[in-house]
């Protein structure tokens, strides 16, 4: 994942650099976002999980900055609310445990696409950092809970009583998918994210019960984008 999201930087560093070896752009596309997002935290020591299902909805910002030989350069952001958490696995009794955890994500991406800009269809592939901050939690329980029921459970049982201690978060992503182009309608893109959480959503020193909690989060979602601004290149396929 590192070795791509280099390369893709690398890729439209490059091409912004030597504007003379590839046909410039200055394209601007806002719009929406909306989607599925499914989550589970790498938690050390472990806490046996299912993933958690929540939604994303936001706004989306692209800046598309050249066409390099068949491959076009863009740069994206979003602002996109998220609902993340884990839902855990408990067996030997009927107990169910779910912590959602409300985020605000931001992710600043590099894009690399082929095929028709304009109209018809394009493959892409995008990556970049993301930074996120939890604006809230809420958990749900349901069973009997009892100290039986607890002491039966697999795994730690320390994270009942924890709130988010880091609501700052930052991580990687990386994605790929597939843009459809109308003119004078604009872009609809179906994509397919992964990100890897960097940081922990507890504190993690040598006396606190988990050395690593960090999201884990693969997203679906579908996105509208409408160009404000275009270059006057001529005719582009």
């Amino acid at each position: 994942m590192r070795h791509l999201l280099s390369t893709i930087i690398a890729m439209c560093t490059v091409t912004m650099m030597h504007a003379q070896v590839g046909k410039f752009r200055s394209d601007l596309a806002i719009g929406v976002n909306t989607g599925l997002v499914m989550n589970r935290v790498s938690f050390k020591p472990s806490v046996p999980q299912n993933m958690h299902m929540g939604l994303e909805m936001g706004i989306s910002l692209r800046y598309t900055c050249e066409k390099y030989f068949s491959a076009v350069c863009a740069l994206q952001t979003e602002v996109n609310f998220s609902q993340l958490g884990w839902k855990e696995d408990i067996r030997h009794s009927d107990d169910t445990y779910q912590r959602t955890m409300n985020y605000i994500n931001i992710p600043f991406l590099a894009r690399l696409g082929w095929g028709r800009e304009r109209k018809g269809f394009m493959g892409y592939i995008i990556a970049g950092p993301q930074i996120g901050f939890c604006i809230g939690e809420s958990e749900t329980r349901t069973g009997e809970w009892s100290d039986y029921t607890i002491a039966m459970r697999e795994g730690s049982t320390r994270q009942y009583d924890l709130q988010c201690q880091r609501k700052f978060a930052y991580g990687i992503t990386a994605g790929a998918g597939l843009e459809f182009s109308r003119p004078k309608i604009g872009h609809f893109t179906l994509e397919a994210r992964y990100n890897f959480g960097l940081s922990d959503i507890f504190d993690n020193s040598k006396r606190d019960p988990f050395q690593r909690s960090a999201n884990s989060t693969i997203s679906v979602k579908l996105t509208y984008l409408y160009d404000v601004l275009k270059t006057k290149n001529g005719t582009i396929k």
